[in-house]
């Protein structure tokens, strides 16, 4: 089982709680991420999500130009430690629906995990194994 240590994003996009979600999403669709991380005074107080503007958008049809994401972001947010297993990240993201863990060494904020990368974790571990078995049985 491997930890998510080497696949954390590190490089992650910030935004105030104050922009607003049209700032949010023109940023992320610039950036090509799913995510941002909302701070208050450099401390992360919740994540906002493309699903996020689309159930407020949909639901609520209030103008993103006008609406701030600390109005729609989530403020419960499931944190993980970089030595977190690949296996009960996935678990994790099926137990709460969602699809970014953001991860903490202790009280520092370190960077954002997603399925993707997740995925991309399996996948790596199960090509592994297949070449393993692959040279025990052709050998």
């Amino acid at each position: 089982m491997a930890t998510i240590t080497a696949k954390i994003e590190r490089q992650v996009v910030l935004l105030d709680e104050n922009q607003t979600t049209f700032e949010a999403a023109a940023l992320m669709s610039e950036k090509h991420i799913g995510s941002v991380v909302v701070t208050r005074e450099s401390r992360v107080i919740g994540l906002f999500t493309e699903r996020d503007l689309i159930r407020d958008m949909a639901q609520k049809r209030r103008d993103p130009t006008t609406v701030k994401i600390s109005q729609v972001m989530r403020p419960e947010f499931v944190r993980v430690t970089p030595t977190e297993h690949s296996e009960r990240c996935i678990e994790l993201m099926k137990q709460h629906r969602c699809r970014h863990l953001l991860v903490f060494d202790g009280n520092a904020f370190v960077g954002i995990i997603s399925l993707r990368d997740l995925l991309l974790v399996l996948l790596e571990e199960k090509e592994e194994l297949i070449r393993q078995l692959t040279r025990y049985v052709t050998s």
